[in-house]
């Protein structure tokens, strides 16, 4: 790379006290993945950038938690409009650093404003419970109040719809917000800061620090940051919750999958298969509700079904971001790329039948870009790695079973319990299904049930650690406290006696 080349890299910093702060601690590189090129050079936040964040968001809270929820309301409002208005700026460099599709992207952003949007709702969302009289002339009450500082933490795999998760029902709900994006993609989340404060947030109340595990640790001890929300790989989601509850926060980490789609014999398959392409292979597979195991019942099912796939994978469109016509970009990292074809190779040397082997994949003009063909096993069995961890990329398994019993019993064994489906036209099967299974998501004859904003997002067992979902009602009490008032106004004409026995 020349040095006129490297002037053109621009920069990327901090979002502190509502500007941008230059660190000048240590740079690294961020990727365009279609291409291999850098196209920035972050500045990764020590312990000192990550506390000027917190003391930030420190001050800024009294007023902000003083203001009444209306005007909080008032900004998210123009904040909604506001990204409307910059889509097509997000979306660009959702796609430029993260290397999904446009409209993926789009989709992407589009979920994020529905949480914003759901923000707006703060007057009814944040109203209190009223009891006139529970004694005489007693009246009692309970209000939902802010925690104070707090941070989120968020995955590199939906740069923009993730932060958006937690910040928006966190700042109307009265609270200062910290965010560490991911370090691969950080372009978006300064972007959503920039919006936030045309929108007329108040300097201090969103602040975004771009780092590494040390702005991890800084905000995990911080004993002025009182709960941290986290959304990425189980190993990591757990060490937040027991270190960030260790020191005394309110956490929820949001962890790993492997999301089952169960196929029954009635399936209507063509919809079936249509479905599975694109919760198998959407976004490269980087998704934690993406469907990577297709649980077919009975063979002449399981038959089809890997007919079919194979067919839609021959003409699956795959190339860079910026060209809508293609249905799969690049993975994020040359890194990861190395991570999940050495993942196909090992479910090759564990004896899965690799029916579409995506390792060859060629894209014109692109060959220093992070790309990999879908790639589809059969005859996977649960004592395989491919089937027990999470490869988070474009690699659909097949596992055979009998019936719709032992399709349940091989999911709820599973240590994940993130999203799953059942594809059927049974609508008693489909009850006993969603009844039975032990996830926390789940879908009939629609593979990626992602509740809407109205609803709250999370998973059983290791994919979720504490005791509340990300967004909807759960974000509400995450984000608060609740305090109850019991008042009295005694006449003043009237001496009352010294009473000894509990009322």
């Amino acid at each position: 790379m020349t040095k006129q080349q490297q002037l053109k890299i621009s920069e990327i910093g901090h979002w502190i006290g509502g500007t941008v702060v230059n660190g000048s601690g240590e740079k690294q590189p961020v990727y365009n993945p279609a291409t291999g090129e850098v196209v920035a050079q972050l500045s990764l936040a020590d312990k000192a950038i990550v506390e000027q964040a917190i003391a930030a968001a420190e001050a800024a809270f009294p007023a902000w938690r003083d203001t009444p929820p209306s005007k909080r309301a008032q900004v998210m409002f123009r904040f909604k409009a506001l990204l409307e208005q910059h889509s097509e700026r997000i979306v660009a460099a959702i796609t430029q650093q993260h290397g999904k599709v446009l409209h993926d992207a789009a989709g992407e952003l589009a979920r994020g404003i529905e949480v914003v949007d759901f923000a707006c709702g703060a007057p009814q969302l944040l109203k209190g419970e009223h009891s006139k009289n529970v004694g005489p002339g007693i009246d009692s009450w309970n209000e939902q109040q802010p925690l104070g500082v707090v941070a989120g933490i968020t995955p590199f795999n939906f740069p923009a719809m993730v932060p958006m998760w937690m910040f928006p029902m966190a700042i109307v709900c009265g609270n200062c917000f910290v965010l560490k994006p991911s370090e691969r993609d950080p372009g978006p989340a300064l972007i959503l800061a920039e919006l936030l404060t045309a929108a007329g947030l108040p300097d201090g109340v969103f602040n975004v620090v771009n780092g590494d595990r040390e702005a991890v640790e800084t905000l995990l001890h911080d004993p002025r940051v009182q709960a941290i929300s986290f959304v990425g790989s189980t190993p990591v989601a757990e060490s937040i919750y027991r270190t960030g509850t260790a020191n005394g926060k309110r956490v929820q980490a949001l962890g790993g999958a492997k999301n089952h789609a169960v196929v029954m014999p009635d399936a209507d398959l063509d919809n079936a298969v249509s479905a599975l392409m694109g919760a198998a292979y959407g976004s490269c597979g980087e998704r934690c509700m993406a469907i990577s195991v297709a649980v077919a019942v009975g063979d002449e099912v399981a038959d089809q079904l890997v007919a079919k796939l194979k067919q839609q994978l021959a003409v699956l469109k795959v190339g860079p971001g910026n060209d809508n016509s293609n249905d799969m970009g690049p993975l994020i990292t040359a890194e990861h790329l190395a991570k999940v074809r050495k993942y196909v190779d090992i479910g090759v040397a564990e004896g899965a039948e690799l029916t579409v082997d995506g390792r060859g994949l060629k894209v014109p003009e692109h060959a220093k870009g992070f790309f990999l063909g879908g790639c589809l096993f059969d005859k996977v069995t649960p004592d395989m790695r491919i089937y027990k961890e999470e490869i988070f990329g474009p690699v659909l398994c097949v596992v055979r079973v009998h019936s719709q019993q032992e399709a349940m019993e091989l999911i709820d064994r599973h240590e994940y319990g993130n999203g799953t489906c059942i594809f059927t036209r049974d609508g008693e099967a489909a009850r006993y299904f969603s009844d039975r299974i032990k996830v926390g998501m789940v879908g009939v004859n629609v593979p990626l049930p992602v509740p809407v904003a109205s609803h709250s997002f999370g998973g059983w067992k290791r994919s979720l650690f504490g005791d509340l979902y990300a967004y909807g009602p759960d974000a509400v009490r995450f984000y608060t406290r609740r305090k109850t008032i019991t008042q009295r106004w005694p006449s003043s004409s009237v001496r009352e006696g010294a009473k000894f026995s509990f009322p």
